[in-house]
């Protein structure tokens, strides 16, 4: 027998957080527990966003149905079993199902006494470094906190970009924090042809690679930059789930994937393996999230390339611990609890 709650949590950030579509200031998770009859529980969260039509009101309002499915099941093992059934049950909130498959993956592997990547096989030696993300603000603000996570030790920079300023942003990034890798984040804000021109100048300041430079729909405009872009492409908002992978094979380099997006753990690492068969480096990226939600994306870093997820980074005070993760450094082998590493502070 299994039994699951669930509860909304508001968390501020650290600072206002801006991209190309506006800024937040604090962040709405909804945390998810599945308790076996041993009293053991897992944990898990969903960041909804509305950019894909979710919010915590959504989230609550689905989660009854998708958690009746849990119990019906009742055995925290046959995860394929309850993913299918939670899929046809409500067909879309990929939040609100990613949530319940975090928390039945914790479950599993807790019951078997191991972390999460160990039930699955993974190295924890292939982890990539995650990425640190520095926001859209006045420009003196992007040079502090840009100084702050250099000096914090981190060596990977993302810069979301998508303003009349954008040369000017990366300019003083760079100035801040010489020789970190940077990569950029347009979130949709250009057009095919600025893409290409702010490629040329990215290029000459050491960037490693741009993301949904164009607006998701426009497939040619994303083929166009690909085409004759100075730097790889990568898409997010143009990859949300594993059949839009074959729409963007030949346009891209990079895909990004979020679980919040994909609706579970299996159903990224389908996508992984799908991207995988059209020849693309893969990333994993978050949206602002509790460790609820993150620890369990850094299980899947040895899977792939690139990863960005540094969501609960950005929160003023996380209620959850996870995997740790000094100056972005995913250390797995760290961690020294089973499950994902979730864990209330």
């Amino acid at each position: 027998m299994l039994s699951t709650e669930f509860e909304r949590i508001s968390m501020p950030l650290a600072d206002p957080f801006g991209i190309s579509r506006g800024t937040q200031t604090e962040a709405e998770n909804v945390v998810v527990r599945i308790e076996d009859e041993g009293g053991m529980t897992g944990v898990g969260a969903a960041a909804p966003s509305t950019h894909y039509g979710e919010t915590a009101d959504t989230v609550e309002a689905v989660l009854p149905a998708l958690l009746d499915v849990v119990e019906a099941v009742g055995d925290p093992h046959a995860i394929d079993r309850i993913e299918r059934q939670m899929a046809q049950t409500v067909r879309r909130n990929p939040a609100a199902r990613t949530a319940v498959s975090i928390a039945l993956h914790d479950l599993a592997a807790k019951r078997l006494g191991v972390p999460l990547y160990r039930l699955w096989g993974l190295d924890p030696e292939r982890s990539p470094t995650s990425s640190f993300t520095i926001g859209l603000d006045d420009l003196d603000t992007i040079r502090e906190k840009t100084a702050e996570a250099y000096e914090a030790g981190y060596d990977i920079l993302k810069v979301k970009v998508g303003t009349d300023r954008d040369k000017a942003i990366i300019e003083a990034v760079r100035d801040e924090a010489p020789g970190v890798t940077i990569r950029v984040d347009a979130n949709e804000a250009w057009t095919p042809r600025e893409a290409v021109e702010m490629s040329e100048f990215l290029a000459d300041y050491g960037v490693e690679f741009i993301e949904q430079p164009v607006p998701a729909e426009d497939y040619e405009g994303l083929k166009f930059v690909y085409d004759h872009s100075a730097l790889p492409i990568a898409a997010d908002e143009s990859c949300i789930t594993a059949d839009d992978i074959p729409k963007i094979a030949d346009r891209v380099d990079i895909a990004n994937l979020k679980l919040m997006k994909l609706g579970g753990l299996t159903e990224a690492k389908r996508a992984i393996h799908t991207a995988r068969s059209h020849g693309l480096e893969v990333m994993l990226g978050c949206m602002i999230e509790t460790n609820a939600a993150i620890a369990a994306g850094c299980h899947l870093a040895p899977l792939l390339d690139y990863v960005d997820l540094d969501g609960s980074l950005l929160l003023a005070d996380d209620p959850y611990k996870g995997v740790p993760m000094p100056q972005g450094a995913i250390d797995l082998d760290a961690l020294d609890r089973p499950g994902t590493g979730a864990k209330k502070n």
